[in-house]
């Protein structure tokens, strides 16, 4: 029986866990975590088909310029000398392209449906307990010149198949009717789902350890073993570990991990906050705040709301600044909302890994025989948690791909 090791315990290493485990592979979970924080948790738990537009987007290098100038923006990269930042900032300048974003948009859709697929027959299976519901996502907007845009998108997932509805004020009042939104109009997207990231991951982790997985918290991966293109160990600060096949899953941390290697993987950490209301706020439906970029999501027992886009190397340093804008935001949209200084508090931070391009590293390494890279996920981690896991198991059985691996192969270039 092969042994497959995966370095990294977020949404991607536990979802690959799962579909290499019902292929009948021996498998062990490695995070230097211990399983209960992190950008998996933290998130607003979307499951989101509505997303087609990657981060690279055109404009987004103008905007990101001007939003560097204020501490409260959605945006913010933090300028430094860094070799590794540098390569990734000019290939991210080279894919914000209208050519590039238009080429990716069926890509992104078709990955983001069949995962919400996964989602659902693993809702079904009866395995599991989580939350999930699929009540769609509602982007809503204070200008009509914001409404414009986000319906433009809305029409080119029309054109994809999706169903999208652009809604007067009257009409989101009507889907919400004591949410108290404060608002032109919205842009609803039908084909999204939400859970609760929290009880998804504990579900999980539970239902693999019933499956005999091993999981190795608070170790943290040191050196890896190469030999002839091939890894034979991956070593640990408390131990050594045999592997036929590693799956890379590390998140933000992946191409430290890959310099041990020789491959130079071109990635950067996005830092997004979350805050917590666990009381009643009458918001209903998952919504997105367009001109904050914040997102608002009603998990099991709390409404969660989730933000900012912070690029500025690996560290998860709180910025009080940052978290009273995605409070501020939450209060100027929902009339009558109040997040106290203890909810503000208790603000957590968790670090997407960003690609050049908006798509994922998904995909087996030139550069190793046995090495199977699973990252960059952005802000669609969660969304693509499950598909992700099921296109590397079907990677490493050697079995028919589901989607077509050509646009995510990690050694792409930009």
């Amino acid at each position: 029986m092969k042994h497959c090791v995966i370095i990294g315990g977020g949404i991607i290493g536990l979802s690959t866990a799962y579909y290499l485990q019902k292929e009948g592979y021996k498998v062990t979970i490695i995070d230097k975590s211990n399983f209960s924080g992190g950008a998996s948790y933290v998130n607003a738990g979307y499951i989101t088909p509505s997303h087609i537009i990657s981060l690279a987007a055109p404009g987004i290098i103008t905007k990101g310029l001007k939003w560097m100038l204020d501490s409260t923006s959605p945006f913010y990269v933090k300028p430094r000398l860094d070799p590794d930042f540098l390569k990734w900032g000019w290939a991210f300048k080279r894919s914000a392209n209208k050519r590039k974003m238009e080429q990716s948009i069926p890509i992104i859709k078709d990955i983001n449906v069949f995962s919400r697929e996964l989602y659902k027959e693993m809702k079904d299976s009866g395995d599991f307990d989580f939350h999930y519901e699929h009540k769609g996502l509602l982007m809503a907007y204070k200008d009509e010149k914001v409404g414009e845009e986000e319906w433009e998108v809305g029409q080119k997932a029309i054109a994809l198949g999706l169903k999208v509805e652009h809604l007067t004020k009257k009409q989101v009042d009507e889907l919400q009717p004591k949410a108290n939104l404060d608002v032109k109009g919205g842009v609803y997207f039908h084909s999204d789902a939400h859970m609760t990231p929290d009880d998804f991951m504990k579900d999980m982790l539970a239902y693999l350890k019933s499956r005999g997985i091993e999981i190795i918290a608070e170790e943290e991966v040191r050196d890896i073993t190469l030999t002839k293109n091939t890894i034979s160990k991956v070593i640990t600060d408390k131990q050594e570990i045999h592997a036929d096949e590693v799956i890379m899953a590390a998140g933000s941390w992946t191409s430290l991990l890959s310099k041990k290697l020789g491959i130079k993987m071109l990635l950067q950490a996005g830092k997004g906050y979350r805050i917590n209301v666990a009381r009643e706020t009458n918001i209903t439906l998952p919504t997105i705040l367009c001109e904050a970029k914040v997102a608002v999501t009603p998990m099991s027992g709390f409404t969660r709301f989730a933000g900012t886009m912070e690029i500025g190397g690996i560290n998860h340093k709180i910025n009080p600044v940052r978290v009273n804008a995605i409070a501020n935001a939450g209060e100027s949209y929902f009339s009558g909302l109040k997040i106290t200084q203890e909810e503000k508090a208790d603000a957590q931070c968790g670090l997407r890994p960003l690609t050049p391009d908006g798509l994922p590293y998904i995909g087996r390494s030139s550069n190793c025989k046995n090495l199977t890279i699973a990252t960059g996920h952005a802000m669609m981690g969660w969304s693509m948690g499950p598909v992700t896991g099921k296109l590397i198991t079907e990677i490493i059985s050697e079995q028919k791909s589901s989607l077509d691996l050509t646009p995510y192969h990690p050694d792409r270039k930009f």
